[in-house]
């Protein structure tokens, strides 16, 4: 890495630091319950400063990471070198620079978990909102076909889409993640839409002649968001996992393009020759999915509303 690196990603560190800390001061002076509930979680700061730093890297990545994510340096001389001061976490077998390639591989892996929970997320809230709501033979057939989805493996469904389709590029992979990521935040809304559809702001929304979709548009889903941010939250990692593992097997996100998946792949015959081609990409995985999850744990924290009633 050249010192110009070495200072964007010191300069990444410290904003991460500063914007957490301001948050939580802002929550304080604003006496926010939600917001001093998630900052009261013994890690929610920690892992909401390492997703902002993880998320500033992969956006400024051609500032940080100082090679292009598939550029041989020197195949002879620069093969499966350990970390050092101009490659901090070594080379590869390829001598591809393991930090550039994480940098960028961050872009893909993290891009892919969020696109992919956004679009389960999305149709999740629209069939529990429909089942929940209109209840009848449209909540049976609904839910039917969700027991299936969750009865079936996810990675059983996954693999069979993609031996239908061979190779994906990204976004028909974003897509299959998605519509098959649904089906347990499908059950989560309906179970609140059920409630929220006997409140007395839907009544009277549908005594003035407002129709089914705008009640559910306008007054439901707005007051179902909070387990539909957890679940979110919760999910991306999941997402992450699943693309991390389809990518390892060969079947995701295609080489040269980095994946932190395909990355582990590259290196899994040199791990006691060369373990940081595998380790690093790990450690980042498994650092990404603890953060999301320390997050989602606050969140749930403070948007439950059983809390905000006791406090």
């Amino acid at each position: 890495m050249t010192i110009a690196s070495w200072l964007v990603l010191l300069a990444i560190l410290a904003w991460a630091a500063a914007f957490v800390t301001w948050s939580r001061n802002a929550v304080r002076r604003a006496r926010q319950d939600a917001g001093r509930r998630f900052f009261r979680h013994p890690t929610a700061a920690a892992g909401l400063a390492v997703l902002i730093i993880l998320a500033t890297i992969a956006l400024c990545a051609p500032l940080v990471a100082p090679y292009r994510p598939s550029q041989q340096l020197d195949i002879i001389a620069l093969q499966n070198r350990p970390p050092s001061w101009l490659h901090p976490l070594g080379t590869d077998l390829y001598s591809r620079d393991v930090w550039s390639r994480l940098v960028y591989g961050a872009r893909v892996s993290l891009g892919v978990g969020t696109l992919g929970m956004l679009v389960a997320v999305s149709l999740g809230a629209m069939v529990g909102a429909a089942a929940g709501y209109f209840r009848g033979w449209v909540d049976g057939i609904l839910m039917r076909l969700v027991d299936v989805g969750l009865a079936v493996p996810r990675i059983f469904l996954v693999l069979a889409a993609i031996a239908v389709w061979e190779r994906l590029g990204v976004g028909p992979l974003i897509l299959l993640l998605g519509l098959t990521g649904w089906f347990a935040t499908s059950r989560i809304i309906r179970a609140e839409v059920l409630t929220l559809r006997e409140r007395a702001y839907t009544d009277a929304a549908r005594a003035v002649g407002a129709r089914p979709w705008r009640v559910i548009l306008r007054h439901v889903l707005p007051n179902a968001a909070a387990p539909l941010v957890v679940s979110a939250a919760l999910g991306i990692g999941n997402m992450l996992l699943l693309e991390a593992g389809l990518s390892f097997l060969g079947v995701g996100i295609q080489p040269p393009a980095p994946s932190w998946g395909n990355m582990i792949a590259d290196g899994r015959d040199l791990l006691t020759a060369a373990p940081w081609t595998s380790v690093f990409p790990g450690l980042a995985i498994t650092v990404v999915v603890m953060a999301l999850n320390a997050v989602g744990d606050a969140l749930r924290e403070a948007l439950d509303p059983r809390r905000s009633t006791q406090t």
